[in-house]
């Protein structure tokens, strides 16, 4: 679903989470502000607003900050120019990221110094990888929270209405065992919510800081995410999106061994979700019996996210993937033969240093050959720090632009051409929104579309005897393809 985006000057909000009619969701991939209605009793003790930015695992965060706010008085408003304070939830991956983050902390300071903001409080990947040459650069902001801090967030702001500001910065190093996500006020739709199974990464991709900022992997105990997925359960969400940093190696490091397996059957048995969604595989410790679990289950549906980054063996091996296009093309023939209609989104860099154009010929014949139904391309972005920034043979920028747009010119054509051949078929459809302006059209997804990231499925009423409902999962006829998009109308 669509949402909207942060802008200049004026900053949009989406509707109240949970609240009648709310279109409230993910925020866009790169920025978004997070509302909630204004509360009428005055025991508030103060209000404020969120900006958040980057990938869902830093939305789940984003929730934990929310709910302990929530629970210790705190109020979200739907303007900024309402709120006594704004907490931007940053992200760093890549260098647009990083300058999403810095022009939202930018304008909440401007709106500070106008005064129609007390304090600008700023966490997540940006403050816990700058730290203290970030407060260097904006000695505006009131205070730094570092990832792993973020339940410190009510102190933060406790001490910043006390006055007591001497300690501007808390960053914590990484926990022993990972932070409950219990405490969570949801901002995406009452009906489809994230489930982070693990924390931080132990891979050691050379272009990638996110070990750097988010630490090394840890696991939850299965027991713990089988608790909160009942939880979202029982309070509306139908579909759990499972994301991590690699969710294949969940496990390894609590109990010695990958154990994604285990979870998902036991997450199948949660009779209150209609839909698991897996995010984030990599390409290791996908074996038979992971295969098995995933084709064989009632509720985990036919989706896999492996982004794969490259397929030649050269650009592989600088990238410190630790696999082959051999083994990426048998992993991919694997899954789809063992996997009734199964689809797939992945993502791929061009540009990396030493990327010829023989690697990148690879590469575009690993994408024909392989027919994702879904794929996103990022250029390489240099990220300080890793050993990629240390690699020689930089690729001019803009040859990493213009292989970029012939690797999306031939996935627009593939994923175009499979939605044409959905046509005349019926799918089944989560109901995410209402067509803004349009009425008796609402926005939705199949079970091949992730929020936020695929494409998305206009269902049309038929029928007012049968009317389409927010959250409602409804059997629909594809009655048309556009681009990326579906038309559909809804049976009765």
């Amino acid at each position: 679903m669509q949402l909207p985006i942060y802008q200049k000057p004026e900053i949009n909000v989406v509707s109240p989470p949970n609240s009648p009619g709310a279109n409230s969701g993910l925020v866009d991939e790169q920025a978004g502000v997070l509302g909630a209605v204004e509360p009428t009793t005055a025991q508030a003790r103060g209000h404020y607003a969120v900006v958040s930015l980057g990938c869902p695992k830093n939305l789940v965060d984003t929730e934990q900050m929310l709910g302990r706010l929530d629970a210790d008085g705190y109020r979200m408003v739907d303007s900024v120019e309402g709120a006594d304070f704004v907490v931007v939830n940053t992200c760093a991956f890549i260098d647009s990221a990083r300058d999403e983050s810095l022009a939202a902390i930018d304008e909440m300071l401007t709106l500070k110094r106008e005064g129609k903001l007390r304090n600008v409080v700023v966490t997540g990947c940006l403050a816990e990888r700058q730290q203290g040459k970030l407060l260097q650069e904006r000695p505006d902001i009131d205070a730094l929270v570092g990832v792993f801090a973020r339940n410190d967030i009510v102190s933060v702001v406790d001490d910043l209405y006390s006055g007591l500001e001497e300690q501007r910065t808390v960053f914590k190093p990484a926990a022993v065992n990972p932070l409950s996500d219990a405490v969570r006020s949801a901002v995406t739709p009452r009906h489809f919510a994230y489930l982070k199974i693990s924390e931080g990464c132990d891979r050691l991709c050379t272009f990638c800081a996110i070990p750097k900022m988010r630490g090394k992997h840890f696991s939850k105990p299965i027991e713990q995410i089988i608790e909160e997925a009942e939880r979202l359960g029982r309070s509306g969400v139908r579909e759990l999106v499972v994301v991590a940093q690699d969710t294949t190696y969940y496990g390894m490091d609590r109990y010695g061994k990958p154990r994604l397996n285990d979870l998902l059957q036991q997450l199948d048995q949660v009779e209150s979700i209609d839909w698991v969604r897996l995010m984030y595989f990599y390409p290791m410790y996908i074996d038979d019996s992971l295969i098995d679990t995933i084709a064989n289950a009632r509720r985990i549906v036919p989706y896999i996210d492996m982004p794969l980054q490259h397929a030649s063996d050269a650009m592989l091996r600088r990238m410190s993937r630790k696999t082959t296009r051999k083994l990426q093309t048998e992993i991919v023939r694997k899954l789809r033969e063992r996997i009734d209609s199964l689809v797939m989104r992945t993502t791929m860099i061009t540009g990396f240093p030493g990327e010829t154009e023989d690697d990148f010929k690879e590469l575009m014949d690993f994408v024909e050959e392989s027919q994702f139904e879904n794929l996103g391309v990022f250029t390489y972005s240099v990220e300080e720090d890793t050993p990629a920034a240390k690699l020689p043979n930089r690729v001019d920028p803009e040859v990493a632009i213009r292989r970029r747009d012939e690797l999306m010119a031939l996935q627009q054509s593939i994923a175009f051409e499979w939605n044409g051949s959905r046509v005349g078929g019926v799918e089944e459809v989560l109901i995410d929104a209402e067509m803004p302006e349009q009425e008796g059209v609402f926005i939705g997804r199949t079970r091949s579309e992730a929020p936020d990231v695929d494409g998305l499925v206009y269902v049309s009423q038929v029928s007012e005897e049968s009317p389409v409902e927010i959250g409602q999962i409804r059997q629909c006829e594809i009655v048309a393809s556009q681009g990326y998009d579906l038309a559909a109308a809804a049976i009765d």
